[in-house]
């Protein structure tokens, strides 16, 4: 199958401060998607100022020397667009969405943001509130904090197990000065990608970032990263809420590694989709849960495969033994032929939709560049995915879907003495 009549054309060129500009060109979409990413991320952050990267993200959009708060946000609405941003654990991107006409708009606000963030000192201590509420507000939604227990947890220790927003002590200790030296010396250079997909001319983006993106060459760098080790647990939260919150957890592959593929329709089996074991047999056949899911998160040295339901507290044991079942039948059983060309068809038919997406392109395109600083097309992913085979991907179930390798999470209005033994017995301790 191949995901275009024809292949974007695709751009790259490095700016003397060091900054990649990559493009990718579609000349029939009436819109446009650019991002500028930092390779930083929470697990990059000093440990004096754990939360520094999600705080950044909130305080460029308070104002620049030449724009207001109020002028920012109308920036891009004013003409329809769409500006945003995001933080993960390994980076950072600022984006932004419009119709071709609006590019330059786009890359202005945009080189704005990265050049140009005032952080005064009564924004910094507002926005150190806000941040705060967000932290509470993500822990009253358990079906969001069950995740990030699940990194604290599996990751104890290392910088993967951090919060992303950080936590109320460790955004106290942050300054507003250390928080403008790590934007001021992080936010520049070789750290730095700016990635359009759309109508777009490459030249014409390269110019005028030259002109807006006035950031030093000299990049300072974050510590190399640590691979960190998975660690197995048990954890119950008796907590007031009508569902019983439930993730089970279990290591996987990082994003380079070359059985990725396989994890990728590991994954589709599981619970990646409606036709996929887990939902057919929670959602379908017992009718005991209304959201079930599987979701892989792969890094840049490791990998986490999850799987997340809610339920009625009283249908604990009965979902546990279905998703536990579900994980011992693929490791022993494996996929057969057809069941593994079907979860293949399944993935790369949603990865070519996606493809046509071209917000989807500008973050694809980034993140490859930062994973394997090269293009990765959609065809080259679609040809990897053709070379899974039977032997291959029950290879990968076997020493991946390792039941005495499984965590988990439980979170409700459960009895947590009943329920920590009932884990116990089922997965056996720490």
């Amino acid at each position: 199958m191949k995901a275009f009549e024809f292949e974007p054309l695709f751009n790259k060129s490095i700016l003397d401060n060091g900054v990649r500009i990559l493009t990718e060109h579609h000349p029939s979409s009436r819109a446009v998607c650019a991002g500028i990413f930092v390779d930083q991320g929470t697990r990059d952050e000093p440990e004096d100022i754990i939360g520094a990267a999600h705080f950044v993200e909130h305080m460029v959009f308070k104002g620049t020397e030449t724009r207001d708060a109020y002028e920012i946000a109308r920036s891009l609405e004013a003409v329809g667009g769409e500006l945003n941003a995001y933080t993960t654990r390994e980076q950072t991107c600022f984006h932004a969405t419009s119709l071709r006409e609006h590019l330059t708009l786009s890359l202005d606000v945009l080189s704005d943001l990265m050049s140009n963030a005032q952080f005064e000192t009564n924004d910094f201590k507002k926005e150190r509130d806000v941040i705060i509420q967000e932290i509470h507000m993500s822990q009253d939604e358990y079906d969001d904090y069950i995740f990030d227990l699940v990194f604290e947890n599996a990751y104890k220790g290392h910088e993967l197990g951090r919060s992303i927003l950080g936590t109320p002590k460790t955004l106290e200790q942050i300054t507003r000065r250390k928080l403008m030296d790590f934007y001021t010396r992080r936010y520049q250079g070789h750290n730095m990608l700016v990635c359009v997909a759309g109508h777009v001319n490459h030249e014409e983006v390269v110019q005028l970032m030259s002109r807006t993106l006035n950031l030093r060459r000299r990049t300072v760098l974050a510590p190399p990263r640590k691979r960190p080790a998975y660690r197995t647990f048990q954890k119950v939260l008796s907590r007031s809420s009508e569902q019983l919150h439930v993730l089970v957890a279990l290591p996987s592959v990082s994003v380079k590694d070359k059985q990725r593929f396989e994890s990728y329709l590991a994954n589709a089996a599981l619970g990646g989709g409606m036709t996929s074991r887990l939902y057919q047999k929670v959602r379908e056949k017992l009718g005991i849960a209304y959201t079930v899911y599987s979701y892989l998160q792969p890094f840049y040295d490791t990998g986490i495969q999850t799987i997340y339901s809610a339920t009625s507290p009283r249908h604990m044991k009965r979902i546990l033994s279905v998703i536990f079942r579900e994980i011992e039948s693929l490791a022993r059983r494996g996929l057969t032929r057809a069941e593994l060309d079907y979860y293949r068809t399944q993935v790369i038919g949603g990865l070519v939709l996606e493809s046509d997406d071209i917000d989807n392109r500008m973050n694809a395109i980034g993140y490859s560049e930062m994973i394997f600083g090269e293009n990765r097309t959609v065809d080259q992913t679609i040809q990897e995915l053709q070379k899974v085979t039977v032997e291959s991907m029950n290879a990968y179930l076997k020493k991946h879907f390792d039941i005495q390798r499984a965590s988990a999470i439980l979170i409700g209005d459960i009895n947590e003495d009943r329920a920590s033994n009932y884990l116990t017995r089922s997965l056996g301790g720490d």
